[in-house]
């Protein structure tokens, strides 16, 4: 048996706890055809329905108008080069300005590939205010598998950053990384859940430095856990804020817009499960290169 809110999101109905609950104050589930409260135990007899207005308004939109820099393609993956701060899916009802809605128009079968209906195949994230390389499948297997290796650690990700003051050997980052208990917004570093909301989980960040610029140094950092935020906080923790990233203690510059901090996922490594192994690199943005 399991929780109502819960079921819809490991089913897929839900892409949060928060939004489960949403959907069920506005009397948009049906447990076995009647109204439901969010703790109404789920069994496996049971049937859990959404409303038509529900599912038609969770769908992604696809938008032919936003175009999108395909890095690589084959029967079951795209790779896509994400812009800076453009979202990578809707968070809401009939929004159309974020990466899916482009890929969706691109790619209609992806629209269908994952469980979210607004996530689409989206295999993973980036942050608002970074740009890269982003995987979507185009068929369910693909993203069930392509998942699995993401959470297993068979996915090889390099990002490039930017950070402050001088950084002049490897480091290996592994502070715990949780919620803050003031702002929803952040993340927090703590080796106990008396700085975090719930209990931190565990965090790895290799960071080698390229070259300093200025007052700066490029990095080149390979994270070995996927956490939210991760990179922002474990620069920020190590005295070497990102360049732009003011959530973080990270100073504004002339060329990058409020938001938009120095961050780019520059290569990807994986196996498709049409083409085997596969290496790509996303080109750096013009605002990025122009800093440098």
């Amino acid at each position: 048996m399991q929780r109502l809110d819960r079921y819809l999101v490991l089913h897929g109905l839900a892409r949060s706890r928060r939004h489960a609950r949403a959907l069920l104050e506005h009397g948009a589930v049906r447990l076995n055809g009647y109204p439901a409260a969010k703790a109404t135990p789920v069994g496996a007899d049971d049937r859990v329905e959404l409303t038509a207005e529900a599912s038609e308004n969770a769908r992604l939109v696809a938008n032919p108008r936003l175009p999108v820099e395909v890095l690589f393609a084959d029967a079951t993956v795209v790779v896509v080069n994400k812009p800076g701060l453009m979202p990578c899916h809707p968070l809401r009802a009939g929004e159309s300005q974020t990466v899916m809605n482009g890929v969706a128009a691109a790619f209609p079968e992806t629209a269908d590939a994952g469980p979210h209906p607004r996530e689409g195949g989206l295999v993973h994230r980036l942050d608002n205010g970074t740009s890269g390389a982003l995987i979507v499948a185009r068929t369910g297997a693909a993203f069930a598998s392509l998942r699995a290796a993401l959470t297993t650690g068979q996915v090889g990700r390099v990002y490039h950053a930017l950070a402050c003051g001088a950084v002049e050997r490897r480091l290996l980052l592994d502070t715990p990384i949780g919620h803050s208990r003031k702002s929803r917004r952040r993340m927090v570093g703590a080796a106990s859940n008396a700085a975090a909301r719930g209990a931190p989980r565990l965090a790895q960040t290799l960071v080698e430095p390229l070259r300093a610029i200025g007052p700066f140094t490029l990095l080149r950092v390979t994270p070995r856990t996927g956490r939210r935020h991760q990179i922002r906080v474990h620069l920020a923790l190590a005295g070497h804020p990102l360049v732009g990233d003011a959530l973080y203690g990270g100073p504004a510059v002339p060329g990058l817009p409020p938001d938009r901090f120095w961050l780019h996922l520059a290569e990807l490594v994986f196996d498709s499960p049409a083409s085997g192994p596969v290496r790509v690199e996303a080109p750096l943005p013009f605002e990025l290169r122009a800093f440098l």
